[in-house]
């Protein structure tokens, strides 16, 4: 599942530094998740990082774009070449 940000972004930019694979970047109206790059922190960190520092919440699991957390793992070693 890779993440997505909702209109209700305020564009801070606090997600923007978290994410650890650069999928997070500014839009024309406010910040994107590229689903790509997000593995939801899998291989980095316990939970995603972009959820945790959000102060509005408006960054939930993609539907559109559901994953196991199999495929994000397989995702995360693509990304950086490294096994988990």
């Amino acid at each position: 599942m890779a993440l997505m940000i909702t209109e209700d972004c305020i564009n801070c930019a606090v997600c923007e530094p978290e994410c650890p694979n650069l999928a997070i970047f500014e839009g024309a109206e406010i910040f994107e998740i590229d689903p790509e790059l997000c593995t939801e922190c899998v291989g980095h960190f316990d939970a995603p990082q972009c959820q945790m520092v959000c102060p509005v919440d408006c960054i939930p699991v993609n539907p559109g774009r559901m994953e196991s957390r199999s495929q994000l793992e397989e995702k995360y070693q693509r990304l950086t070449g490294r096994q988990l």
